[in-house]
């Protein structure tokens, strides 16, 4: 849904707790002059998230320079896993820069050496090389790239079919839409690769069945043989659902893969370092990827992301030919690094776990009271609440944009809904929340659903 937010600061209750506090209107009105300077000059591609102006951040709080101050469930867009403003952070990055490397290009370095070494420790077998690159989608990219290289060494240049799901979303590049489930997103291309198909994903919700038959079934229907495909590629949960696929399920899909020497690639840009409650997402599964991409919660602040695989097909190119201009930059790397140490030292895992548990049984609570909550889904801290109208399936993404603004006004900060029909609200909070603060802030979550439902009532009303 392309929406915006209004810039004429309104007056909302004052909020003042020892986790929140909105003591201006909103937007705030000194914040109004920034706000429109960003109008000016950026493109309106860049509107659409609520007008708060980050000032600075820490731990699961975002303070704006006005004296307010938010519980935060954005965590950025899944990147701060380890939490905002990390002072272990904040160190390591200040430290490299002091050394005077900023950036070396694919040129050898110890920190890029250290990061990768890291990471392939702490993933299973066989995912034991990594390429670092920037963003995502740069990853998905390169995962794209590499399942079609090994589908046309082992099959010939008709093994190139990349298999996908529908409402996925895997970047905003040319391949990663391709590869993407939303078809609105894909009007610009125009010419589609005929080599992307998509599957329905079984979340249980929008698509009921969720046998693997069905998979089987849907791929029939495309015309596509199983021998031509190259790669399975899938959200290790949907991103703008919070939706997992079933277990017995995935386990099927791996066979599957393996017997049409197919890739399957986990997207675990928004699952991956702990943020479903487990250190990688696809541990929920019990099944190992032949490759897996990451970002966002990687460095808990800097852009850098990351594909994982098996040492085979990683090594499918030669020297020089899939490399990027910013690959492990210094900085970066050193965010990563203290990031990761983070997560691990303080088990944020198992803190996702704890409390996500409790965010989804408070989530549900809200559910069982309003028929205009279809769905509640997702593991450890990561969430997602889907509007629906009453008695129906259809989204509501006008419900869902209502019910963000007005926990922005409760001191309770997150993105504009996201998923099918901009229906879903998505939670997201650092991995470091407390109990406390996950209670207080799906209270004022509450608050805020009911305001809603009694202004459309009383809208109806009139």
């Amino acid at each position: 849904m392309a929406r915006e937010y209004e810039l004429t600061p309104r007056r909302v209750p004052r909020i003042e707790t020892a986790l929140r506090r909105i003591v201006t209107e909103l937007p705030a009105p000194a914040s109004v002059p920034v706000l429109e300077k960003l109008h000016r000059y950026e493109p309106v591609a860049m509107r659409g998230q609520p007008p708060i102006v980050w000032d600075r951040a820490e731990g699961f709080q975002v303070f704006d320079a006005y004296g307010n101050c938010w519980i935060d469930w954005s965590s950025g867009v899944l990147i701060t896993n380890a939490g905002h403003g990390r002072r272990e952070i904040i160190e390591a990055v200040s430290g490299q820069a002091a050394s005077k490397l900023l950036t070396n290009y694919c040129f050898p370095s110890e920190i890029r050496a250290r990061l990768v070494e890291k990471i392939a420790s702490l993933l299973p077998e066989p995912l034991k090389k990594v390429f670092l690159l920037t963003t995502g989608s740069e990853a998905v990219e390169c995962a794209i790239k590499l399942c079609r290289t090994n589908g046309i060494k082992v099959g010939g240049r008709s093994k190139n079919v990349i298999v996908s799901y529908d409402k996925a979303f895997h970047g905003r590049t040319l391949g990663s839409q391709q590869a993407g489930g939303i078809p609105a997103l894909k009007d610009w291309i125009v010419n589609l690769d005929p080599g992307f198909v998509q599957i329905p994903f079984p979340d249980g919700f929008r698509t009921g069945n969720t046998s693997f038959e069905f998979f089987e079934e849907c791929l029939s229907k495309t015309g596509i043989k199983p021998v031509d495909v190259a790669g399975v590629v899938l959200e290790t949960y949907q991103g703008g659902s919070a939706s997992f696929a079933p277990p017995e399920y995935m386990k099927r899909l791996r066979k599957w893969c393996d017997v049409n020497g197919a890739l399957l690639v986990c997207d675990e840009v928004q699952a991956g370092f702990g943020r479903t409650g487990t250190m990688w997402g696809f541990e929920h599964y019990g099944i190992v990827p032949d490759l897996a991409t990451f970002g966002k919660g990687i460095s808990s602040s800097l852009p850098i992301s990351a594909v994982a695989g098996r040492p085979d097909i990683m090594d499918l190119h030669p020297p020089g030919s899939m490399t990027s201009t910013h690959t492990g930059n210094p900085v970066c790397c050193a965010a990563a690094l203290a990031s990761i140490e983070i997560v691990e030292k303080e088990n944020l895992a198992e803190n996702a776990r704890k409390q996500g548990a409790l965010l989804l049984s408070l989530l549900n609570d809200l559910k069982a009271k309003h028929p205009e909550i279809g769905c509640v889904d997702g593991k450890g801290l990561v969430a997602g609440l889907s509007c629906v109208k009453p008695g129906t399936k259809e989204p509501d993404g006008d419900l869902a944009w209502d019910i963000v603004e007005r926990s922005i006004t409760k001191g309770v900060l997150m993105f504009s809904p996201v998923g099918f029909g901009g229906g879903t609200v998505k939670i997201c909070p650092p991995l470091v929340i407390t109990e406390e603060a996950i209670r207080e802030s799906a209270e004022a979550f509450s608050e805020a659903f009911s305001e809603a439902l009694a202004a459309r009532k009383q809208e109806a009303a009139v």
